[in-house]
């Protein structure tokens, strides 16, 4: 089975934001603009997750969703502000294949069997955002990882799978814009305790830290944020001239700070880097990454 890399956008309002810790959240740019980068340039899948909509109650994405799915033809996942089936609807209408549930699976877990019975399983994620606790444990955070629940998110992994969730997204919270490589005793406990497909997110700092992942972490795709996005910025600047013309906050790449741990690489960067090491991916060196 070849491995999934699929670019996480965490979108605010219009704009594609990014935080450490799911806080301080940067405004990057349009969103339509990287994820059309990353279609071309060989992702697999595209996450797009909405940064606000639990403050509102609602999932905000709809229009971004219709405009990415004329020009973009990968499967598209959508979570945040998820809270009935008429809401999975509407985003499943306007382009998405697939959704990512967690504040209101939480809540209230049989919305996870309902909407597997009703969408099919292959289009429920269940998104996991974790935080370690004592004697090893993790909990489960809600709310765009603001709030605790006091959820075990190793007992959550196994309940959502057997609720009918098709894949599992683990996130962890401490790592997530960080730079530091994945936490891969997170990700590998949920592997090894599930029966579905596992992607594995936050703290990607470079190529290496995605082949980790897969390798002991033993997750079948990979979400990744910060890695991509800044190579995309750079390589806009280029073709811009050193002036990247967005509205983007982008002052933290020409002063170089802040970010010295992650090492950008596009798509098909990564999916070399995984080919390199004998890792099965949608990768040919001839042809590009759309094979």
């Amino acid at each position: 089975m070849n491995v999934r890399i699929a670019p996480r956008l965490d979108i605010k309002g219009p704009n594609l934001v990014k935080g450490i810790h799911f806080e301080g959240l940067r405004v990057l740019g349009k969103p339509e603009d990287f994820a059309r980068y990353y279609y071309e340039n060989g992702a697999d899948e595209l996450i797009y997750m909405d940064a606000v909509a639990s403050l509102y109650g609602r999932n905000s994405l709809l229009e971004i969703i219709e405009r990415t799915s004329r020009e973009i033809f990968i499967p598209l996942t959508v979570g945040g502000g998820l809270r009935t089936i008429e809401d999975i609807r509407k985003v499943l209408r306007a382009g998405a294949d697939k959704v990512s549930l967690n504040t209101a699976a939480i809540a209230r877990p049989e919305f996870v069997h309902e909407a597997s019975r009703t969408f099919g399983a292959s289009t429920i994620v269940v998104s996991i955002e974790a935080m370690p606790v004592a004697n090893g444990r993790y909990e489960a955070y809600v709310n765009y990882g603001r709030d605790r629940t006091s959820v075990d998110a190793l007992e959550w992994a196994v309940q959502a799978a057997d609720l009918g969730a098709g894949e599992i997204m683990i996130t962890s919270i401490a790592r997530e814009g960080t730079g530091q490589g994945f936490d891969v005793e997170l990700v590998r406990k949920v592997s090894d305790q599930v029966s579905v497909p596992v992607i594995a997110g936050g703290g990607a700092g470079s190529v290496d830290d995605v082949r980790r992942v897969i390798t002991e972490g033993r997750v079948e795709a990979v979400a990744l944020a910060s890695i991509l996005h800044y190579n995309y910025l750079k390589q806009a600047q280029q073709v811009a001239g050193g002036d990247y013309a967005t509205e983007g906050n982008t002052e933290f790449l020409k002063r170089g700070t802040g970010f010295s741990r992650v090492k950008d690489a596009s798509p098909r960067d990564v999916k070399s880097h995984l080919a390199a090491n004998s890792i099965a991916c949608r990768y040919s060196e001839d042809a590009g990454t759309h094979v």
